[in-house]
């Protein structure tokens, strides 16, 4: 069907498992970091690799140089270590010394979306329930405030982030909320 974008991540992917991992290393990552080197261009700031995985093989599907979404959702809410402290270690080149540590617990985030995304879509809707939302966060995308009701005013227009101690029951979190 067409591009919706992502209507849906989770964090970690279930199915990377060591052997995948390693192949998305050697194949992909080293290569590209290879390849700025190659070029002479000294990249700082993210490189979000979309992947997907045919057989036990991974394919890069695009390459961004932003952080994807909805994977953020999934993503940066497992980042235990302070975000300043990171970019910090970036900017005085002192990465490869730096400890990363993410929350172990699986992370799912589910989009919400208008009525005919992704081609026209509904405005002007107003959204309910927010305020009864436990144990997830929600990140706003597509949605404006006006005369105190939160409308709707894209296609994608929620996602809500849950944890889990696996992506299933992280999953019914974010579908019940």
């Amino acid at each position: 069907g067409l591009n919706t974008g992502g209507m849906g991540a989770v964090s970690p992917v279930p199915f990377a498992d060591e052997s995948f991992l390693s192949k998305v290393e050697d194949r992909i990552i080293r290569p590209t970091v290879e390849g700025l080197k190659k070029d002479g261009i000294a990249y700082v700031g993210f490189i979000f690799i979309g992947l997907i995985k045919v057989g036990d093989d991974p394919f890069v599907i695009e390459y961004n140089v932003r952080m994807g979404d909805p994977e953020t959702e999934v993503v940066l809410p497992r980042v235990k270590t302070d975000l300043v402290d990171l970019f910090a270690a970036v900017a005085d080149k002192k990465l490869g010394g730096f400890e990363l540590e993410l929350d172990e617990r699986s992370a799912t985030t589910v989009v919400l979306v208008s009525g005919g995304y992704p081609e026209a879509y509904e405005k002007g809707k107003e959204i309910h329930g927010l305020e009864e939302v436990m144990d997830s966060l929600v990140f706003h995308a597509g949605t404006q405030v006006k005369d105190g009701k939160i409308l709707t005013s894209g296609g994608r227009v929620l996602a809500i982030t849950s944890f889990g101690e696996d992506f299933q029951e992280a999953l019914k979190t974010s579908y019940r909320n």
